[in-house]
């Protein structure tokens, strides 16, 4: 599938985004390794967390969907899975993958975990080596690469982990290999990362200490089923945020959405840009902090992004770089290696698809450099990647040409629906299979 965007418009409106992926991702998990039944709400109906569902369905575990995004699971406990008679297919889920590592480590069965040919070709050596130091046996493809070979059965023992860089996948894999090893699992993270992790445990009544950037829990633990309303996306929202910021007119309300202090990068970045954000009806639903974000347009202007703020907003970098493209003056990024690993090279292939446009842009090893200015037209490679595609959607709103993008089929894995709720709220977009 391809996009296919005329230039101008705005975007206006009221709209609620798809349920955050990271928590219904954890809410899946957590639910099935838990005694008795957990209820879920606001869960993201997106290929990736599907993903996630089916491979804990296939391990025994009954799960039930309701109505638009409620699920009931009806979980066996920390040591009830059975082992699949398949490899778990991730599909395109890098969370999945790198967050059921840890979980599969500390089972007594076998597992074999794989995905998809993007997934397959991105390196997993980050979860890989700690839970090695854990007792863990993986064998995986060269370089770390997918599918992965878990032997079960095997003891792990707890230890304490300092995370080369920044990461909240590889913070979550270790402790929850922790709640099946013997002792003390603890992490020390070099800034802070999403926490959604470390909340839902203790919802699930599972003590997890956290002190001056160290994390920690003791394994033989028990999960107590729990309900779970999972807020709107900040990385969905992300897109509008930025769509609103860049074109003239504009004035849109999203609402419910999760502003965890541990993901409002972007919302920080964009206001250091001079982006008109305001947060109304700030409340807390299921120990998770929510508001409702009204963006209007505003004029930006390029600034050297702090590196306290990437790990905050390190999924949402794909639209920030366009709002980069659009501000005046000049945007400096660095700090932000993880961007290499995510499900393509995000930094390179933005960079492909802003000079495209015509952007001028510098790729650094661990950032980018761009220069705001005119944007062009033209087709858009996405590398298969999700953020990718819609990061270029929303350029066409500053675009004097239209903008084609292609291998848009992944953008489904994250947000479903996109295409249909941006034309609703004024972009001009179609879509095309081809």
């Amino acid at each position: 599938m391809k996009f296919i965007l005329e230039p101008g418009g705005c975007i206006a409106g009221e709209a609620r985004v798809p349920g955050d992926k990271s928590m219904s991702h954890r809410s899946v998990m957590l639910g099935a390794l838990a005694d008795g039944t957990t209820r879920v709400r606001g869960f993201l109906e997106g290929e990736d967390a599907l993903a996630t569902l089916e491979a804990f369905r296939s391990m025994g575990v009954s799960i039930e969907r309701g109505g638009a995004g409620e699920v009931t699971i009806h979980g066996v406990g920390l040591h009830g899975l059975e082992a699949p008679e398949a490899p778990l297919d991730l599909g395109n889920a890098g969370t999945g993958m790198r967050l059921l590592c840890g979980l599969m480590a500390g089972q007594p069965f076998d597992t074999r975990l794989t995905g998809d040919a993007s997934l397959c070709s991105r390196p997993m050596g980050r979860v890989i080596d700690p839970l090695v130091l854990m007792g863990a046996a993986i064998d995986a493809r060269e370089g770390g690469r997918p599918p992965l070979s878990i032997t079960g059965g095997r003891p792990l023992h707890g230890i304490h982990y300092d995370l080369p860089m920044a990461s909240a996948q590889v913070k979550s894999c270790v402790l929850l290999a922790g709640l099946y090893a013997e002792g003390r699992t603890s992490v020390t993270e070099p800034a802070p990362t999403r926490d959604h992790t470390e909340r839902m445990l203790r919802g699930f009544g599972y003590p997890v200490e956290q002190e001056n950037g160290v994390i920690s829990l003791q394994g033989g633990g028990s999960l107590t089923a729990a309900d779970i309303d999972v807020p709107a996306d900040i990385s969905s929202a992300a897109f509008f945020l930025v769509a609103a910021s860049i074109a003239p007119g504009s004035d849109l309300l999203l609402s419910h959405v999760g502003i965890n202090a541990t993901r409002t990068g972007v919302l920080n970045i964009l206001r250091l840009m001079g982006a008109d954000i305001t947060l109304l009806n700030e409340r807390e639903v299921g120990g998770e902090p929510v508001a409702d974000i009204r963006v209007r347009y505003a004029p930006l202007h390029g600034i050297d992004i702090p590196e306290d703020q990437v790990p905050l907003a390190i999924d949402e970098f794909p639209a920030l770089f366009i709002a980069a493209a659009c501000a005046e003056g000049r945007t400096v990024l660095r700090g932000a290696e993880e961007l290499r690993v995510k499900e393509s090279d995000r930094i390179a292939a933005m960079a492909e698809g802003l000079s495209t446009l015509g952007v001028a842009n510098e790729v650094l090893e661990d950032g980018i450099v761009i220069d705001g200015g005119t944007l062009g037209g033209g087709e858009i490679r996405t590398h298969m990647d999700h953020r990718i595609a819609m990061a270029f959607a929303i350029a066409a709103l500053r675009a004097e040409r239209e903008i084609v993008v292609l291998d848009c089929d992944h953008v489904a894995t994250s947000f479903p629906g996109f295409e249909r709720l941006a034309g609703k709220l004024g972009l001009r977009i179609g879509a095309r299979d081809d």
